[in-house]
């Protein structure tokens, strides 16, 4: 004889709640208070209930899973702090859910088609995009694809309705610029990031607007790709054209780590000849010999608030979940784009 499969309004008789309260429950949603969880926890063990997650996708056609869309070489995405960090931000608000994180590495050699059609296709439910470029067609396939999405980082083309999350980068290389004018430094170069890449122009813009308000001009200023060879290529660069810098701001701490070797190789002192700032503080700062001052960018606080922002979308949390009373950090500004928008800090160090 066959055992007769529990149902889940058997278990919410068990447990002493209404059937929604036991689906809430069984299913990873918010409002279920903790006796009511305990409940139904015990009954689902007590019965032996396994929820049907394949009917269920059926029925709501949730996939119950989002992406994590990285236009990007492999190589950067395993060697960059900066995605390891959005990954710890985003995991922080899914490990209390029930969806699953799905990795795309969008290549910047191929067109955007290939993700487009699978996000058209309905394999996630909605999807963080990071690190994108001019070029990606991102913003496009995210438009023609209706799925709910989320920016860390301020795209190129924006359209109605484009959620995003990102950092007043043209005030953090503002302050970077200011600190190194503060100390005395009168010919401060730049590295600059990618100018297909957002936050490589508006750094780059802060850069500028700081040596503007301080009557100076700027020093050579050459782009590499937010890696340490192209820091040290550029500082290599930087240092034919114009021996006589005194400062320098790259616009990420691994190509501020490949200026330091650079300016060692070239007998330069850090910071008692050359001054040198940074940005990102994601671990590389601390490592470097001498440790860098930088700008911190809070990538780790972006993806958590980019994931949080999808879930409540996808109504797999509520906005009343987000609340935390003893949250002490300041909320982001939201701009006249909707863009929500989080303050840099400078961490002084011994380069500067």
């Amino acid at each position: 004889m066959s055992m007769q499969v529990p149902t889940l309004e058997e278990v919410a008789l068990a447990a002493g709640v209404s059937r929604s309260t036991a689906s809430r429950a069984i299913n990873g949603g918010s409002r279920v208070s903790a006796e009511a969880q305990a409940a139904v926890d015990d009954a689902v063990a007590r019965l032996g209930f396994v929820p049907n997650r394949a009917a269920r996708s059926l029925v709501t056609r949730r996939t119950n899973s989002v992406a994590l869309v990285v236009p990007e070489p492999d190589e950067r995405f395993l060697n960059d702090p900066f995605f390891a960090a959005t990954l710890r931000g985003m995991n922080s608000v899914l490990k209390n859910s029930d969806l699953q994180l799905v990795l795309l590495i969008a290549k910047l050699d191929e067109s955007a088609g290939r993700i487009a059609q699978y996000l058209r296709n309905g394999h996630v439910d909605g999807a963080i995009v990071v690190s994108h470029h001019r070029k990606d067609g991102l913003e496009g396939a995210i438009e023609a694809s209706r799925l709910p999405a989320v920016f860390v980082g301020r795209p190129f083309h924006p359209f109605p309705g484009l959620r995003c999350v990102d950092v007043d980068n043209v005030g953090g290389g503002k302050i970077a610029t200011e600190h190194l004018v503060a100390r005395g430094c009168r010919r401060i170069a730049h590295i600059a990031g990618p100018g297909d890449m957002t936050a490589g122009e508006d750094r780059l813009e802060g850069f500028h607007a700081a040596l503007r308000e301080a009557g100076l001009e700027p020093g050579p200023v050459v782009r590499g790709d937010f890696t340490i060879a192209t820091g040290a290529s550029a500082m290599d660069q930087i240092l034919a054209e114009d021996p006589t810098i005194d400062a320098v701001f790259a616009a990420s701490d691994l190509m501020a780590s490949g200026a330091l070797q650079s300016l060692a190789a070239h007998g330069r002192r850090v910071p008692e000849d050359v001054a040198v700032i940074g940005y990102d503080d994601l671990g590389v700062a601390d490592d470097t010999v001498p440790a860098l001052t930088t700008v911190a960018n809070p990538v780790v606080r972006m993806a958590r608030l980019a994931t949080e922002e999808l879930l409540v979308t996808l109504g797999a949390i509520s906005a009343e979940d987000l609340a935390d009373p003893s949250d002490t950090e300041l909320p982001p500004v939201v701009d006249p784009t909707g863009r929500s928008v989080l303050a840099p800090v400078l961490v002084l160090r011994a380069s500067s």
